[in-house]
């Protein structure tokens, strides 16, 4: 076994070669290679941990470039796992058969490594996902006289602030013929200046006359493009008017939205 010292930022490593393919004295039919760090150079009593990225190089000399072996995820390197690689790197007979250039010069062979410590990270955030069911139905008397936009009380749902408005008179697609819901998440609510808040709510216009209610479903993200999502036509003027549907009565109308999911975002530090 071939161990080769070499400094690692603050920590020191070996570069472990195998080519008799004997680890921890069980024979393998590969060629392996790893890397182990120094444990001496860990600081135990802080569970120091180093992430690294690792490339192996093995030359050939007949092609006259290196042969690679890299994976896609990083290394966590501490007192308890002090050596990474690969087991399985090379058939050993492929490594050892001289016309393929890996071995030449009677038994000499050339090996390398990059190890690659990204920056330690600085900021972190966790996104969460929790079921919910909080509720709260608007009570919107005297519809007839509305303006074009009128706004709910402020709701907390989920620690934030939101808001329900209506377009009395319809909005996009619905202008003129139905009425428009929206439901907001007010502009000072998030927590970050680049969070994404995951919104699953339900929403319906409850019918007074226990007849059935208009519901519709809302799957969006807050804060990415809009701080408002809704409904162009989320009750037609036609079902309005016809007091047998039971939608407006007394010229009374009842909105209810349902909060059944939503996302949470925590920063560290905070």
């Amino acid at each position: 076994m071939k161990l080769v010292l070499f400094r690692l930022v603050d920590t020191t490593g070996l570069f472990v070669c195998t080519p008799t393919g004997t680890t921890r004295m069980v024979v393998q039919a590969t060629f392996p290679l790893y890397v182990a760090i120094d444990k001496s150079s860990l600081d135990a009593s802080a569970h120091q941990e180093v992430y690294a990225d690792l490339r192996f190089y093995i030359f050939n000399r007949n092609q006259r470039k290196y042969f690679t072996i890299q994976d896609t995820d990083v290394f966590r390197f501490n007192a308890f796992n002090t050596m990474w690689g690969f087991s399985q790197v090379l058939p050993l007979d492929t490594f050892k058969d001289l016309k393929n250039g890996y071995l030449y010069d009677g038994d000499h062979s050339e090996f390398g490594v990059d190890v690659t410590v990204p920056k330690p990270f600085e900021k972190s955030e966790l996104l969460s996902f929790s079921k919910r069911s909080d509720r709260f139905t608007w009570t919107i008397r005297g519809f007839s006289t509305l303006t074009q936009y009128t706004y709910s009380d402020v709701i907390s749902f989920a620690g934030r602030k939101w808001q329900l408005g209506i377009n009395s008179s319809g909005s996009g697609s619905g202008s003129g013929k139905a009425v428009s819901l929206f439901f907001y998440l007010l502009a000072n609510q998030r927590t970050g200046a680049y969070e994404a808040v995951y919104v699953l709510a339900k929403f319906q216009v409850l019918n007074q006359l226990k007849l059935g209610n208009i519901q519709m479903e809302l799957e969006n993200w807050y804060g990415i493009t809009s701080f408002g999502w809704g409904f162009s036509e989320f009750v037609s003027f036609d079902d309005l008017r016809d007091s047998s549907k039971g939608f407006l009565v007394d010229d009374t109308l009842m909105v209810q939205v349902e909060l059944e999911a939503i996302s949470t975002t925590k920063y560290f530090p905070s």
